[in-house]
Parts: C-alpha cells; structure tokens; sequence
C-alpha cells in the first residue's frame, strides 16, 4: 500500500525520500487544498474507494493516510 501511496505522491512532485509516517501534506510535502482534491481523487482511483469531503481533515499525515485506507478497505472487505 504504501509503495502505491508513494507513487501517487510522486505525481506531485514529492520526492520519495520526503515521505515519512509523520509528514505532513500541507506543511511537510506543500500541497494546498486544490492539490488535497486531487490527491483524494487518485487515492480513490487507486484504491476503489470513496472518501467523504467530511473525512479529508483526518487526512494530515501520511500515517493518518495509511491507517485511512487500511480502515476502509477493511470496511470494504
């Protein structure tokens, strides 16, 4: 999963070696919130999920990424 959400990530612009459990996409990987759109819409690409506007503030790290999606393909599966 993780090497997926690093590809994603690599699309913009985020160098792989900048992806840690604890960086954060605004202030550590500099996305704005056009930029979280569109990340959100990938990652639902990517994944075959739905992710609620509601839930893209949980959404701060790439840890709280990974638990995210591992949360929601368990509810899925």
């Amino acid at each position: 999963m993780r090497e997926r959400i690093i590809k994603i990530l690599n699309n913009f612009g985020v160098d792989s070696s900048a992806v840690t459990d604890n960086a954060n996409f605004i202030k550590d990987l500099g996305f704005d919130s056009l930029d979280t759109v569109d990340l959100m819409m990938q990652l639902e690409q990517e994944f075959n999920i739905a992710i609620p506007d509601d839930d893209y503030s949980k959404i701060v790290t790439v840890k709280s990424l990974v638990e995210y999606l591992e949360e929601r393909q368990t509810i899925l599966a």
